[in-house]
This record gives structure tokens, sequence and C-alpha cells, in this order.
């Protein structure tokens, strides 16, 4: 990866986002959407704009160079409008995480994935753009904000995705998937009469989980050898309707690892990466505290634990 390209990417898409978003009068996103139509179509009505897309052109950046400059302009956009926590995008290093995880579990050449929540599709830009599989891959956003941006940086990636707009919680026209990945989104769900067609369901006085109804959702789309991959709060099976959770898992998913990950990734409640099948079987969960993901000799060891215990 060239460093310095990437560098030069990143401030040549800032600059004309920053410049289409005064000059629509519109937010930082929507302006970079425009951008990344602006880069694809190979014209704007803006000439620096144009100019600029045309040294981005010439720089011919790999997947992986465009990935990581579209990590930095997101974390740069930040800056400027907020996501709520919920649309935050996926960290580079922990979607490095779950990459591995998925080439061990699933090494066969051709797979599919389908992502609950995709986001800004951060996720899907990593795994897509750091693995030699073919992969089938489909990303479920109810957010039009989201899907659009999402849709528009693929597209300036040449990533072979499909995106659809819909609540995840409710039934999804797909086929079951041999990998269903949801960096979960955490909260209540309002609709209880949707809820209650899942078995996560509370009869407490109060919603539903989220999390929870996507859980068993993804295991409803999940073929019988797949495997689910979340990113959740560490403390999910003692929280809040954790015995609904509990009481599902018991006829329905088998917790195969738990993987906690460094506290200083999040600003509030650490998160840990949780793999489950559909095996229903009493097999040890494989549980391991990541301290970092950023000193190779601890994470090769990782690597090394996961695949002896988990294979």
């Amino acid at each position: 990866m060239d460093i310095q390209k990437v560098e030069e990417a990143f401030n040549l898409i800032i600059e004309n986002t920053q410049t289409l978003e005064q000059e629509l009068h519109t937010h930082f996103y929507d302006a970079l959407i425009e951008q990344n139509v602006a880069y694809v179509e190979g014209k704007s009505s803006n000439e620096m704009v144009e100019k600029n897309n045309e040294k981005l052109h010439s720089l011919n950046l790999s997947q992986q160079e465009w990935q990581k400059a579209f990590q930095f302009v997101l974390i740069k956009g930040g800056q400027f409008a907020k996501l709520q926590a919920n649309h935050q995008f996926t960290p580079d290093s922990i979607a490095y995480i779950i990459n591995f995880i998925i080439d061990t579990l699933k090494p066969q050449k051709d797979i599919s994935i389908v992502e609950l929540g995709s986001g800004t599709g951060n996720m899907a830009s990593t795994l897509l753009s750091n693995s030699d599989k073919n992969i089938s891959y489909t990303g479920i956003e109810v957010d039009d904000l989201l899907i659009d941006l999402a849709a528009s940086i693929a597209d300036v990636i040449k990533l072979k995705v499909e995106f659809m707009q819909q609540d995840a919680v409710k039934p999804l026209l797909i086929e079951p998937s041999d990998v269903v990945i949801s960096d979960l989104p955490i909260g209540f769900y309002p609709d209880d009469e949707e809820a209650n067609n899942f078995h996560v369901a509370t009869d407490k006085d109060e919603h539903t989980y989220a999390h929870h109804l996507l859980m068993e959702q993804a295991l409803n789309y999940l073929k019988d050898d797949g495997i689910a991959i979340f990113l959740a709060p560490v403390d999910l099976l003692t929280s809040g309707q954790a015995d609904e959770l509990k009481g599902w898992m018991k006829d329905s998913a088998h917790l195969s690892a738990l993987i906690a990950l460094p506290q200083n990734l999040f600003k509030n409640s650490p998160k840990a990466i949780f793999v489950f099948d559909k095996k229903i079987t009493n097999e040890p969960t494989f549980v391991y505290n990541l301290s970092s993901l950023t000193e190779t000799e601890i994470v090769q060891q990782f690597m090394a634990e996961f695949t002896k215990n988990v294979l």
C-alpha cells in the first residue's frame, strides 16, 4: 500500500467534498455522495472538482488504498458532521479480525455474506478489498443516507456488492447465507407487534432489544453450516433481557467464540466479537481477551489460539 498516494487521495476527496458542500448548501455526507458520483461519471459542473477527480483517476489506487482513503475521509467527516453512535463505521482493525475468522472457519473460495445494518459500508469495503475469496455480499440497511453513501463508495472502489434498503428485523427477501455479520446497533426496537414474532421478545413492560432481534434474525437467514459474527457489548449475556436471549440460544444457536476487544477502541462500553453457529452442542465456548490489535505478536498469538481451539 502506498500511503503517500492514500494521503493525496484523501486530500483531493476532502477538498472536493467541502467544495460541493458549500456549493450545494448541503451537509458533508450528501456532498461526499455527490463527489463519488462525479468521480465515477468523470464530470462535474464545478471545474475544480473535475480537475481534482482527474488527479484522483491518475493515482490509479488499488482497492485497499481506496478503502483506506475513504476510512480517513469518514473519520474527518465525523469531525464536521457527527453520526449517531449506531451509525459509526466499524474500524478496519476489527474488520481484519472478522475477516480472519471468516477465512479460518469458511475456507472455501466462494462464499455468501449478508450484513445486517451495513451502515457506511466500511465493513464491506474492508472485507471485500482484503479477501482472495469470491464473495457474494448483500448489505441490509434502513437509513437512506447511509445506504446511498455505502453504495457510492463501493462504486468508486469497484466492489461487487448489493445493498437493500430495509428494516433488517422484518422479513427479508434473501437466500440463506454462509456468513451473517453485524456490528449490532444497541437499543430498543419500537415495533412490539413485529418483535413478538421472535423468541427473544420480552414480556417485560418495555420494548425488546433491537440487537437481540437482529441476532435471532441473523440465524434465520444462515445456512445450517454457516456462521454468524456479531460485534456487541462484552456484557451481552448478562445485560437486560439476557434471560430471553439465552433462552433462544439454548434451542437455536451455539456460541463458539467470544473475543473481548481492547477497551481503548471504544468511547463507551467495551465490546467483543461473538461467533455463533447453528449446531446445538455442549462444546465449550472459546473465550479470549485480545488486548491489542496493533501489536503483531499479540494478534498472531490470538490467531494461533483461535485456529487451534475453534476449528
